[in-house]
């Protein structure tokens, strides 16, 4: 199989959506487990009790809340960089890189098919999952709660596609796309030395 060249935009675009889709899982494993603002809430209390004072329940989620709130915020500055990340990638094929090519080509393999759904399936969820987060910021009110409800569901899907991506990767590297992982990084195809032409013809002349 012919190795493929991936131009400078197609890595830049791919690590940049790669790092922020990294910290956004952070921003949620946070937010699910020591941020919890149960947990967080928790700890203001067993304080606040070793020291003889005492809050509400409600007054120490509205608390916990408002701790974790930074954190949160990145959660949503990262979305909005995946909002234009994803625009570049969805407008770049209109000008010749990074086409996204047709699963239903009756020339690709049954893998390469599996490749291209995969891909396509994965984009339909990234797109549901902005919307909904940008109705959730910059939508009515009434319908943030039921954008919620969709939106958390993305951390399923993202964690399938990592799953399925990096396993995917790894296989080529180890048989019939060697050395895809050092191209994904530098751009450049295998490393395959090429003589230099004075030495051919010193060769020649010997």
């Amino acid at each position: 199989m012919e190795n493929t060249k991936y131009s400078k935009v197609y890595r830049i675009i791919h690590w940049a959506i790669a790092v922020s889709f990294l910290l956004l899982l952070i921003t949620i494993f946070l937010r699910l487990t020591w941020m919890n603002k149960y947990n967080v809430a928790a700890i203001i209390q067993d304080y606040l009790s070793s020291t003889g004072q005492n809050l509400s329940e409600d007054q120490l989620i509205v608390l916990a809340k408002k701790i974790r709130q930074p954190m949160w915020n990145w959660h949503i500055y990262i979305g909005y960089v995946l909002v234009g990340l994803f625009s570049i990638r969805f407008i770049l094929p209109a000008f010749g890189p990074m086409k996204i090519q047709n699963p239903f080509d009756k020339n690709l393999s049954t893998k390469m098919k599996f490749q291209k759904w995969t891909y396509i399936i994965f984009y339909v969820c990234v797109i549901v999952s902005l919307i909904t987060g940008l109705i959730i910021e910059l939508g009515p009110k009434e319908l943030k709660k039921s954008m919620e409800e969709i939106h958390v569901l993305g951390i399923y899907y993202l964690i399938a596609f990592i799953a399925i991506h990096l396993a995917g990767v790894l296989i080529a590297e180890f048989t019939d796309q060697k050395g895809i992982i050092s191209r994904i990084v530098s751009g450049s195809k295998d490393k395959d030395l090429k003589v230099p032409t004075h030495n051919k013809d010193n060769n020649n002349e010997n």
